[in-house]
Order: structure tokens, then sequence, then C-alpha cells
């Protein structure tokens, strides 16, 4: 950290920067050690290594590489929309790609939000028709990145855009197709708490909103060209069967990962007769029961037989701080949105009772303590100290195995229906689409930033930058505040003509190496390249990080890194043991 502070005041007086080396005497002298003469002795090592080293530095310059202005956003959240808006108001050209046939994310889903019970897709719909009629934001929905090549400053990307079977261009969205289609399959959107047909838009404020035909269900692609009523009914003629997905290339400079969350899988918690007790869903499924836009037209409704529920219970922490079976992590929003869901019910139905079943209560943000008194005291929600154990079913009611661990009494709670907060998970896709990028992902799925306090926007590799909960779990605000973090990043980079990139790196003595391409698999940054002409691998400078594993693979010894030479090491060796 402070490296930079002491290469400028190297530099200040006339050296080159790279000439300097700093002997570390408080982290390995001063403050392991308790014995003062054997740390000054240690010390005086050190020193004597590092000054060893700096006699044999060269001085270095420097890479410039230039800057191609564009960015390319993945995933078209909140935190997706966000980010590119930031940046396309800001003058520069943004690529939005979407995986879903619509931009909005999970944030379309819900009914409302805390703690000022905002209609979320009031305040989401707006940014969402700002995105498709942005003059400088391309959106690529129902697309993905396939592949990723190049350097910070100069990506070149290939986009898969699938086939969706309808003309954009002719389409004008009238939803006759959909409306005649005979097929009906569950509704993704709705989380399979009602239908959609085989072609279909994934909700009405949809953008874009064009249909997409689900090959996986249509009638003409299961049985041979029969059907075809989406085609015949079409008055622009827009359904074209015969479409195939296409390959787009673009080049950016910069990219954003907001690739967002999924909830953890309910069949993984066994014990809740998660799949077998209709009326035990997860905290989307009740958004969309709360939802006036729906399956049930904003009536809490039983799933199993559409009968209003008058006692409802909700279960915080299901999957999230349980190192022993799931994730160890708390997923930040559970207690908050338990407090939502318990108050939005208790509005719907006035007679009902809801029931909060936690561990404990996290309500770190603004407003979100009074927006949890209030739910507690004013609608009369009451809280159980205590995670259930099991759930069963007695007759037509679910019945709730617990302990108050406030009291240490036993209890048996018989509901109507039981909503679970399920733990919040990085998108299926996370670790296939880091492999692609060649970033970094920790051991849950989530993506990696280059420092938690100082540099929480960006990867460890240059170029990337994270938002929303592709990096960790996060409520709205502050998924909206990251998404503007990560922008401003790029804009830092984008008003640079050419960037500069640390020179110590590893080269290649082109008389040493025998081509036996070790060190192409064995570079975690994809920074080698083999010269079939010359025989030889070479270092793409924008890439190499200098981590050194090339070096260590290298049987030749042809691979060398700036300033750690072989010989610097073996000199420094040395001095160790006068």
């Amino acid at each position: 950290m402070h490296e930079t502070t002491f290469r400028r005041a190297a530099q200040a007086i006339g050296l080159n920067p790279y000439l300097l080396e700093i002997a570390n005497i408080r982290e390995q002298c001063s403050w392991p050690h308790s014995d003062v003469n054997q740390a000054t002795q240690k010390a005086m090592k050190i020193i004597k290594v590092i000054v060893e080293k700096a006699k044999q530095n060269n001085p270095l310059t420097p890479i410039k590489i230039p800057v191609n202005p564009r960015a390319l956003v993945i995933g078209a959240g909140i935190a997706g929309i966000q980010a590119s808006l930031d940046i396309a108001n800001s003058g520069y050209e943004v690529v939005l790609v979407e995986k879903s046939p619509s931009i909005g994310g999970h944030m379309a889903q819900l009914s409302e939000t805390f703690p000022t019970l905002d209609c979320s897709q009031c305040i989401l719909t707006p940014k969402m028709v700002e995105i498709a009629q942005h003059p400088r934001i391309k959106l690529l929905a129902y697309s993905e990145v396939e592949q990723l090549s190049g350097n910070v400053g100069n990506f070149k990307a290939k986009i898969r855009k699938k086939a969706s079977f309808v003309d954009n261009s002719k389409c004008t969205g009238c939803g006759l197709c959909y409306e005649k289609c005979p097929v009906k399959v569950d509704s993704e959107f709705n989380q399979g708490l009602g239908k959609r047909k085989a072609i279909f838009t994934p909700f009405p404020q949809a953008v874009p909103n064009k249909p997409i035909i689900d090959k996986e269900h249509c009638t003409y692609f299961l049985k041979d060209g029969k059907c075809r009523v989406c085609q015949i009914i079409c008055p622009p003629q827009a359904v074209d069967f015969e479409q195939k997905d296409e390959i787009i290339e673009e080049e950016i400079g910069a990219i954003i990962v907001a690739t967002g969350y999924e909830l953890y899988p309910v069949e993984k918690i066994p014990e809740y007769g998660t799949g077998k007790y209709k009326d035990v869903i997860n905290g989307l499924q009740f958004e969309r029961l709360l939802s006036a836009s729906g399956p049930t037209e904003g009536q809490v409704k039983r799933p199993s037989d559409n009968n209003e529920p008058k006692r409802v219970a909700f279960i915080s922490c299901v999957g999230s701080r349980d190192p022993e079976h799931h994730f160890p992590y708390c997923s930040k929003v559970c207690c908050m949105y338990n407090a939502k869901h318990a108050l939005l019910y208790k509005e719907h139905v006035s007679d009902g009772e809801a029931i909060v079943f936690n561990i404990d209560v996290r309500t770190g943000g603004k407003g979100y303590e009074e927006f949890f008194i209030r739910a507690k005291q004013e609608a009369k929600i009451l809280y159980v100290k205590g995670k259930p154990s099991r759930i069963v079913k007695d007759g037509d009611e679910l019945v709730i195995w617990s302990i108050d661990t406030v009291t240490g009494r036993q209890l048996r709670v018989k509901c109507d229906m039981i909503v679970l907060s399920m733990a919040i998970v990085p998108s299926a896709e996370a670790i296939e689409l880091a492999r692609k990028l060649r970033i970094q992902v920790d051991i849950y799925g989530f993506f990696t930033e280059a420092h938690p306090k100082l540099r929480p926007v960006e990867s460890l590799v240059s170029g990337f930058y994270l938002a929303g909960c592709a990096q960790s779990p996060k409520d709205i605000p502050e998924t909206v505040a990251q998404a503007s973090g990560a922008a401003s990043k790029v804009l830092e980079m984008f008003s640079q003509k050419e960037l500069q990139i640390e020179p110590m790196i590893a080269v290649v003595d082109e008389e040493l190496c025998s081509a036996c391409k070790l060190c192409i698999d064995t570079c975690p940054y994809e920074a080698r390249e083999f010269v079939e002409e010359k025989y030889i691998v070479t270092v793409n400078e924008a890439l190499c990080k200098g981590c050194g594993a090339c070096i260590a693979a290298c049987p030749s010894g042809a691979t060398q890194q700036k300033n750690f030479r072989d010989q610097q090491i073996l000199k420094m060796v040395e001095v160790i043991f006068e």
C-alpha cells in the first residue's frame, strides 16, 4: 500500500521508481518478535538482503496501452441498469447483455420494497424504458457472453444472441400470438405459481416487450412442424421458426459484472417438506402472491387449494448462517423482507396471524430498525426466537416443530402456509462466466473483489468491475450505490487515452525457450501465447500480472521476471548465510 508513496518520492528526486526496494522491518521484525536483540539482528539481515537485490535492479518503464472507451455490462438487473445509465449519461457507449428475455432482474418480481414500501415496478420500469431508448446503450436481451479475448482497455467479446424465433424488427408487441397459443407451462417469472404460454413475454412491463418461443415446450418443435398457430395469427408475420442463434462481436475497454443472484433451492432443505408440501414456498414466490400483477392478482392464497391462509409462518436464515449443513454467511436482506412480508400479509389479510421464526434480527440500514419496530408493534407480528427443526403435515395444516430459545419450551405451531427465507447464492452461470472472463470467485461462487475495504468494486484482474449481488448479498440501495461506484471506476479509466501497467512482468529469453508450452498451461491469466513462426512462447504484457507461476514451471530457465531474476534471488540467499 505504501510502495506507491515511496516510488513517487524516488521519482521526485530523479530516480527511476522501479529501482526502489522496501525492507519491511515493522511486520517482519518489530511486531512479531519480543526479543529486541534477535529482532535487531534479523532486521540487519533483511536490510542487507534488500540492498543486494536493489543493486541488481534495472530501471523500468511502465507499459502503456490504448483505451477503447466503450463498456460491456453483463447482467441487466438493477445493478446492471444503474451502471449502464451512469456510463451512457456520461457520454460513452455501453453494450448491455442480459441472459433473460427481459431486463429488470429479481427486482421486477418484487411487490414492494422495504423500508418505504415503494412499488418495485413503479421505480424500476422508468429506468428499464430509459435503457431501451438510450442512444448510447446497445441492449442485447436473451443473450450470453460466449467468449472473451484481449486485455484491459482492449477486449473483444463474442456474444451469443439466442434465437427467439420472433423477428423483433417486424414484431409490434401486440400480444395476439400468446393469447392464441394453446400450450401452457409454469411461469418462471411467477416462480411456478402461475402459467405462461409457449410463446410469451415474461411480464407485461417487459423490456424489450417482444415475445420469444420456448423451444422446449412449443408444439412446432416437439411434433415436427405441427400447430404454427402463432405464425398464422401474427399480423406482421414476425414469427420465424427458422431463426438461428447469432454470434455478435463487440470491442470494449472495460467490463462490469452484474450477474445478480439466485435463491438456494428449497429442495436442499428436505426437513421442511420442500417439494412435498405445496404450501411451503420461498420468499420470491410470496412476493408474486402479494403483487397485483402476480398469479393471484395480489390476493394471498395458498398454492394447494387457493384458500386464504389465516396463519402464515416466516422462517429466517434457511440455508444461511448454517456452516454445518449449508452456508456460513448472512444473506443480509432476509430479516428485513420477513418483516415486510409479515406486514403486507397483515394488510392483505386483516384477521390473519403472522409468526416469524428467527435466530436473531439484523436491521443494518437507514430506516430499517424503525421499519422492523413498526412491523412488530403496529401489525402485532409475533417473533419467536428459534430455528425450526422440521415441518410436517397434519391434515390440511402444516406443523412447525421448533424450540423457543428464550423460554426453552418446545413448540408445535400449526400454520396454513409457510414462507422460507432461502439463502442468497450466486447465479447458476457465475462460475462458468468467471472461467470465460478469467476472473476469480470465492468458495461460494461470488466474484472476488481486489480489496474488501479499499477496492470493493474492482476485480483482481484489471478492467473488470463488480456490482450488486454478483459480489455478495446486498439490498437494493447498496446494490445501486455499488453499481454507480463501478461505473465511476469505468469512467475514470475512459478519461485517459492510455493506461499505464506495472512493468515488473515475466519475459522470455527466446534463445533458451524450448517451446515446451508448460508455461501456457500454468498461467492463470492466459498471458502466454505460442508463436508458431518462431517456435517460442511470448508474454502478453497487458495480461501478465507478474505472479511468477510460469517462472517456476519453466524447465529451461527461459522465463524470468523483471527485477526478480534468478540471479538476484540467489544473491539474496547468499547474503543471508554470510
